[in-house]
């Protein structure tokens, strides 16, 4: 969802984009690694490449590990190889939920589950490139993959009736072309000025539940559909999910001067695009 849209946000800008798709690069392979970005010579380097299957991680922590992880140890190398910045986008998983404000970008992290933890170590890994950005984000939806507004449309056009949505589960939806414009804000920011590298947070506003987010889908799409609130105990998954993670933006403001895109407008653009 994320290298699709933010290709297409370069282009739009005019600027020059080599998009590696996983059949083309493994990023688990060093030396592979190396040569493409020094056939390449870039001056970002944007990781939008993840094992992004929650749950499966519990059983596949190792692979896990090995592509969010390991691997951008390698991309940050070869970052630093050819002098270019890396921006690694990590998550909202990194944190425990504990809280009941914000999340901080120099909060403790904590993760509950194998994906949290392979992205921790992607964290700590992207921090050894001398010029680097570890951009969190949460709870992405866009129109090039799966994803929740997709699961409540499929929901509905099978006409069901009743919707139970978790309502003890709180973070920031977030609309993955708002996520590649924030992306690309923060790169020429960054690659020019090291006061603005290091961690930041970029989630859409405003902060709402599952249930919340459903029920906005629902009316959105016009569909008669009851969305009830149940408890997470109800849904029982191999992955704990933070009951909070709503992640604070207030550097990336800060930096950029742009305060976060609004979900619902992207919910909007999103029914818009899938017609």
């Amino acid at each position: 969802m994320v290298g699709r849209d933010l290709c297409a946000a370069l282009e739009m800008r005019e600027e020059h984009v080599v998009a590696v798709t996983k059949t083309a690069l493994d990023i688990t392979d060093a030396p592979a690694v190396r040569d493409v970005f020094r056939r390449a010579m870039p001056d970002v380097i944007v990781n939008c490449a993840a094992y992004t299957k929650v749950d499966d991680a519990e059983a596949n922590e190792h692979l896990a590990t090995a592509i969010n992880g390991s691997a951008v140890e390698f991309l940050a190398g070869a970052a630093n190889d050819v002098g270019a910045l890396l921006v690694q986008l990590s998550t909202d998983f990194v944190f425990d939920g504990l809280k009941r404000t914000p999340y901080e970008v120099n909060d403790p992290t904590s993760p509950l589950s194998a994906y949290g933890r392979s992205k921790l170590i992607g964290e700590q890994a992207a921090s050894r490139a001398q010029k680097h950005v570890v951009l969190r984000t949460a709870w992405l939806f866009g129109v090039h993959g799966p994803n929740f507004v997709e699961a409540i449309l499929n929901q509905i056009r099978k006409g069901t009736n009743q919707l139970r949505v978790v309502h003890d589960q709180r973070g920031r939806p977030t609309y993955t072309p708002h996520l590649a414009d924030a992306i690309i804000r923060v790169a020429r920011l960054a690659h020019a000025d090291e006061d603005a590298r290091g961690i930041l947070h970029y989630a859409d506003n405003p902060e709402c539940t599952w249930f919340d987010f459903a029920r906005a889908i629902v009316a959105s799409a016009g569909a008669d559909t009851t969305v009830i609130p149940v408890p997470s105990s109800e849904f029982p998954r191999p992955a704990i999910r933070p009951a909070y993670s709503v992640l604070s933006t207030e550097r990336y403001q800060r930096i950029t001067g742009v305060h976060s895109e609004s979900w619902e407008e992207g919910l909007r653009e999103y029914l818009l695009a899938r017609g």
